[in-house]
């Protein structure tokens, strides 16, 4: 038998494919979309092997961040057909015996821009508010919608899948993501909705416009790395959907999603100290800057400023990047808990 001093290594392999994980509970066999182990679970000082026949050895030093983060996402790829399935599945559940199915994609935002602008629009119209508030508006509550469905219904997404986690392995932060990636494909339903708002009342085409995927790709991370958090909480105390309820309600009320930020005071003197309200805000609000990069592009049809830009990816990079770590410290105990 190998051996490592210092820290742990693993060694996979796979009879089709080839694919790696660190294994923390013990399995005798396990049986997946094709692939087959024989696991052995050692002790922390040793070898997690893995053998089967005719296949080559991928040795991995989990000790290294970039590499573990590589590895990450190749065994996500090669687990493509699981998260093609469950994202199938989720939406399916959602609009089953629904009369009108994905139409709901496009009904709902606008039946909620028509809520928020009587009551926003109208019975609180200011002189110098934003121009077409129903597209402000759009530019803001589409975002939010995405990210208050994609991160409430992935908390419960390790427990509710159980079963699946106790018979078979599969990396397990495909769970949330899947709920997550159902979710940005009602978000790209919804856009149809804002673009033919767009064609509407500002048919000029922004060169900007072709930036929105990379906002995209800011927000499902930042969204990610918080779904991993809080669905590993809730494995634990399952309390984490009542609180995040009302978290989601204070949290939407203190985002400018359907008012602007201009309505904040752009300084405050905090004894004799000049601070940049508007900055802080931005800063303690991840949210908020994203959604302030959506109606940037569209919107306003410009870039977001480049420091901005890069502190909004900075803080979606950490969240993913603590989200994974909080996560696969407390995947192995998801077998005993749910």
């Amino acid at each position: 038998m190998e051996t490592a001093p210092t820290q742990n290594r693993v060694r996979c392999s796979s009879r089709i494919a080839t694919s790696n994980a660190v294994f923390r509970s013990p399995s005798d066999l396990v049986q997946h979309s094709g692939l087959r182990y024989n696991i052995w679970i050692m002790d922390s000082a040793q070898t997690h092997a893995v053998k089967s026949e005719n296949t080559q050895t991928v040795r991995l030093n989990i000790a290294r961040p970039f590499a573990a983060a590589f590895y990450r996402l190749r065994e996500l790829y090669n687990y493509r057909g699981l998260i093609y399935y469950l994202v199938l599945r989720e939406l399916k559940v959602r609009y089953k015996n629904s009369v009108l199915g994905f139409l709901w994609s496009l009904l709902n935002p606008l039946a909620m821009m028509l809520v928020f602008t009587v009551v926003f629009g109208l019975l609180y119209k200011r002189a110098d508010g934003p121009e077409q508030y129903p597209i402000f508006l759009l530019c803001g509550l589409l975002p939010w919608n995405y990210f208050q469905a994609g991160v409430m219904g992935s908390i419960n997404s390790i427990n509710g899948n159980g079963n699946l986690v106790k018979k078979v392995y599969f990396p397990r932060e495909v769970l949330p993501l899947s709920t997550i990636l159902s979710q940005l494909i009602n978000l790209l339903l919804a856009f149809i909705v804002l673009f033919v708002a767009l064609a509407i009342f500002r048919p000029h085409f922004s060169a900007w416009w072709l930036l929105l995927p990379v906002v995209i790709l800011i927000q499902t991370a930042f969204m990610f790395g918080l779904a991993l958090i809080l669905s590993t909480v809730n494995v634990f105390y399952r309390d984490m959907t009542m609180i995040m309820d009302v978290v989601m309600l204070a949290w939407f009320f203190l985002t400018p999603v359907f008012w602007d930020v201009s309505l904040l005071p752009a300084a405050a003197d905090f004894f004799g100290i000049a601070i940049d309200v508007r900055r802080i805000y931005y800063i303690v609000n991840p949210m908020a800057s994203i959604i302030n990069m959506y109606r940037d592009i569209l919107y306003n049809g410009y870039r977001t400023d480049p420091d901005f830009f890069l502190r909004t990816t900075i803080t979606a990079v950490l969240f993913l990047g603590v989200g994974y770590w909080f996560f696969y410290r407390y995947c192995g105990r998801f077998g005993e808990e749910v």
